[in-house]
């Protein structure tokens, strides 16, 4: 049989491409889906729940061999020893991140989009995509001209009366630093304090998914789901792409379309090109590859939100309440003043519950990020032609100076928030905090884990003298809560280090005008370089990175390009 469609990748994307190409029944579409099913009536608790903690620290949906270095390695100083490499958590699971993310739903300022534009993405300006983030959603809170009703994906929030004590406190802290409250983050993009947007609907996640591939979808007999299946090859007949090659459950299987989309994300999308002959020439020729088409952006400029956290203990008064599972309920967009850079270029997160565990409960954490990010240097580069081995990827998260900057400045004001009397009521003990190696182990959801953060959970609800102890001698690794604050020295070298990514990889296959040599798709998501039935619908072709978490621009990216193609 030869499909009209293959896609490959059942994440944001997929799952919207599907859905949507399905829907006129003479197209015939093969959806392909490394990782397990979430099927209806069979969903895992674990993606389910309203609190993302558990899902995201599950190796059953990531892909457990993919490392990622994320700090700049240094090329100046040979002998200065490279930064490590670090698990991602990235997706293996039908609904891909958004069926393990934080489930925020915001889309990005006007202004990335216009930047989108300019860069060369034509028709990808704010009025052009608007309608598409409309036809996302579903709005359980608002209406009006920026907001959808009819959306496969519900989006809502949690109004400030029914916030942590955490989350009160620090808006206290937020108004005392002059930021006024908007109460709608997708309404207006203006600088404040508000409630965050979550695609989430009766405390269970809905992931694309699960709002996409619901039962009625899935009966269509033009739509074939197969789950663990692992693509090994494109196809192709001279510069055509004609299928895939693939592993279902074990076995080896090739399949034929007139189309092929990649749906696989930043890092394994342009992994699929360079293997299939597509990219840079010097990296392919190093590796023995074929050159099918000389693209010198596959697998370049690979993006990410840069961020840090400031942590503190947080007394029961402030802890998660009965109303909501959310963690995350409040947030601050702010504008840095730094680098000349569009307003609202930074973003921070009040956590009420840092971890799954004992422990987490009991530690509140600003997450601040770089909203607007400068620094786009990254890269994803093969290591063998096997299909089995996961890629090379360095982030080089703040090569450009204004990132390392904005972070050392949002430290310094969210230490500052801590000190607001509202806020030393309910938290002590602030710290400089890490995702280091050790947060990492202790986030796996085990027996073994959660004995022991019970253990130091009730030693931190305890006396003073032992909670300071703990802070001092085994939660705190490094830099202390001072002597950051008061040597900029010290700030910059716990951010270099602390500094982490927000799971957003994006920009590695990007969009961009006839003639720009780093283009690798056009505004369609077509490969360029004169392939044939081979299109990207992913993060990765975005021109760069949008100021928001990438969930809901993947979804709007594939609304788009879906109406593309049905259109043609």
């Amino acid at each position: 049989m030869i499909y009209d469609y293959i896609i490959v990748g059942g994440g944001s994307a997929g799952s919207v491409l599907a859905n949507r190409l399905s829907a006129k029944s003479s197209n015939n579409v093969l959806l392909l889906e490394a990782g397990p099913d979430t099927p209806h009536g069979a969903v895992p608790k674990e993606i389910l729940d309203s609190y993302p903690g558990t899902a995201y620290f599950d190796p059953r949906f990531h892909w457990t061999k993919l490392r990622v270095r994320t700090e700049v390695v240094s090329h100046n100083n040979p002998q200065e020893a490279p930064p490590p490499f670090r698990k991602y958590e990235q997706a293996r699971v039908l609904g891909g991140g958004s069926s393990i993310n934080g489930q925020l739903a915001n889309r990005g300022a006007p202004t990335d989009y216009a930047e989108w534009e300019a860069r060369g993405a034509r028709g990808w300006s704010w009025d052009g995509v608007l309608p598409y983030f409309r036809k996302v959603e579903r709005d359980m809170d608002f209406d009006g001209p920026f907001h959808g009703k009819e959306g496969r994906i519900p989006v809502r929030r949690i109004f400030p009366p029914h916030w942590t004590g955490l989350a009160k406190a620090a808006a206290k802290a937020f108004e005392a630093q002059g930021w006024q409250y908007v109460e709608d983050q997708n309404g207006e993009f203006i600088d404040g304090y508000l409630p965050l947007t979550h695609s989430n609907a009766n405390e269970q996640r809905v992931s694309a998914a699960i709002g996409y591939l619901d039962p009625e979808v899935r009966s269509r007999p033009n739509l074939t789901i197969s789950t663990s299946t692992e693509v090994s090859a494109l196809v192709f007949e001279g510069n055509r792409c004609v299928g895939v090659r693939a592993n279902v459950k074990g076995q080896a299987q090739e399949f034929r379309a007139n189309e092929v989309i990649l749906c696989s994300g930043a890092i394994h999308s342009p992994s699929h090109l360079m293997r299939s002959g597509i990219g840079p020439v010097g990296h392919l020729k190093d590796l023995g590859i074929e050159v099918r088409a000389a693209l010198g952006g596959v697998g370049q400029r690979l993006t990410d939100h840069p961020a840090i956290s400031v942590s503190a203990y947080l007394r029961p008064g402030g802890r998660m309440n009965s109303f909501t599972r959310r963690h995350m309920t409040l947030g601050l967009r702010y504008s840095s003043g730094i680098g000349g850079l569009p307003p609202g270029d930074m973003f921070v997160s009040v956590v009420s519950k840092s971890a799954w565990h004992d422990v987490g409960k009991r530690i509140a954490s600003m997450l601040i990020w770089v909203n607007r990010t400068c620094s786009e240097r990254g890269e994803v580069k093969l290591v063998s032609r096997d299909w089995r081995e996961e890629p090379l990827v360095e982030f080089n998260l703040l090569s450009d100076r204004r990132d390392l900057e904005r972070l050392m400045d949002g430290f310094k004001r969210m230490g500052q928030a801590y000190a607001h009397p509202d806020m030393q009521k309910i938290t002590s003990n602030p710290f400089p905090a890490a995702y280091s190696d050790r947060v990492r182990a202790l986030g796996v959801v085990c027996t073994k884990n959660k004995i022991i953060t019970g253990i130091a959970g009730a030693l931190l609800d305890g006396p003073q003298f032992v909670r300071n102890y703990l802070f001092d001698n085994v939660i705190v690794e490094g830099f202390k809560f001072n002597q950051v604050m008061q040597d900029d020295e010290a700030l910059e070298a716990f951010v270099r280090k602390a500094t982490i990514g927000v799971w957003h990889a994006s920009c590695s296959c990007r969009m961009g005008a006839d003639g720009d040599p780093m283009a690798v798709t056009d505004n369609q998501g077509r490969v360029r370089g004169g392939i044939g039935g081979l299109r990207v619908v992913d993060a990765s072709i975005f021109p760069m990175v949008p100021s928001a978490n990438t969930n809901f621009p993947v979804l709007m990216t594939a609304e788009k390009i879906a109406d593309a193609m049905l259109a043609a």
